[in-house]
């Protein structure tokens, strides 16, 4: 009896958390939707939602992808030097050797920049932040060799990856059809795959599931290398809306990508996150950077409000864990 009535009591707090978990992010969205209405007239034309559907293509795919790392209790700041690498490599090797040996060079760089992070950390234990901070200053500087510090021009023999870029099928542009399947196919591996429970369960208690005969490192090394590979991805991407691969984008997108996630309420802890969460936060952060575009705020101001929210988001968590005590 007593246990049952500390349960009722408990009960208002526990219904607060699990709607503060389940529905914090979405609430979010709302209310920016709401806001950015009231701004401006332009925001829920066509144009400007396929924009930042568009704009929002890349960050996603890193978001899927650090997404994965963050599940297992890990951490990839190289993402923006990784998508970088990925951008040049796709430029250069496309004017030789064509659009699909482009394309598959770009993404074995990435899978092999997470592989050699997912190793130290996996195997070696070396700690994420540092392992992929240092991997973070290889494959940019990687990507400054290799472009000489210059823009490299496609031309015409990156037509098809320009193509890509530009081109839309019923309105939507291909970039956003790409981000939407692989949301898509990350869901299914989360969900419905061992795999995915494996991640989520690395996260959650390491120990047990090595206790359990699974081969942890093998599985942390695997989430590295989708990160990277998908990080490559978003370097073709962006190669793919401008004509030219640069080793100077994805400058600060693994904050973006990390912040994403967060604000989709998953814990930096590992094991808890969801996919569609993630693209809500990928949703958030582009209707914030939208409304501050067309409301002509500063650049420097951005960052500030970026921020404010991240932190907001975080509380937002806090909240959450506090109700479940």
């Amino acid at each position: 009896m007593t246990e049952l009535t500390e349960t009722a009591r408990r009960s208002p707090s526990l219904n607060i958390a699990n709607i503060l978990h389940r529905y914090g992010t979405l609430a979010i969205l709302i209310a920016l939707l709401i806001v950015a209405t009231s701004m401006s007239d332009v925001f829920l034309t066509q144009r400007n939602v396929i924009n930042v559907l568009r704009q929002s293509a890349g960050t996603s795919l890193m978001a899927i992808g650090m997404l994965f790392v963050i599940l297992t209790r890990g951490i990839d700041l190289s993402v923006g030097s990784v998508a970088a690498l990925g951008s040049v490599l796709s430029a250069i090797v496309i004017r030789d050797h064509g659009t699909g040996a482009s394309i598959a060079v770009a993404l074995l760089a990435g899978g092999a920049c997470g592989l050699v992070s997912g190793v130290l950390v996996a195997f070696l234990k070396l700690p994420p932040f540092v392992t992929t901070l240092a991997m973070m200053t290889v494959a940019r500087g990687l990507s400054l060799i290799v472009s000489t510090g210059q823009p490299i021009q496609m031309g015409d023999a990156g037509v098809w990856v320009t193509t890509f870029g530009s081109a839309s099928v019923a309105g939507v542009p291909y970039p956003v059809i790409l981000m939407a399947a692989v949301f898509v196919i990350a869901a299914i591996v989360l969900s419905f795959t061992r795999f995915g429970r494996l991640v989520k369960a690395i996260g959650s208690n390491v120990e047990a599931v090595r206790l359990s005969g699974i081969p942890v490192a093998y599985y942390t090394t695997a989430v590295y290398v989708i990160s990277g590979v998908l990080a490559a991805l978003a370097g073709i991407v962006s190669t793919s809306r401008t004509g030219i691969g640069s080793a100077n984008i994805g400058v600060g997108a693994e904050l973006d990508a990390i912040a994403a996630v967060v604000i989709g309420g998953a814990s930096l802890m590992g094991g808890r996150g969801g996919v569609f969460n993630t693209f809500v936060g990928v949703l958030v952060l582009g209707i914030i950077a939208n409304m501050m575009n067309l409301a002509r705020v500063p650049g420097y101001h951005q960052q500030v409000f970026m921020g404010c929210i991240i932190i907001g988001a975080m509380l937002l968590q806090y909240a959450s864990n506090w109700f479940r005590k």
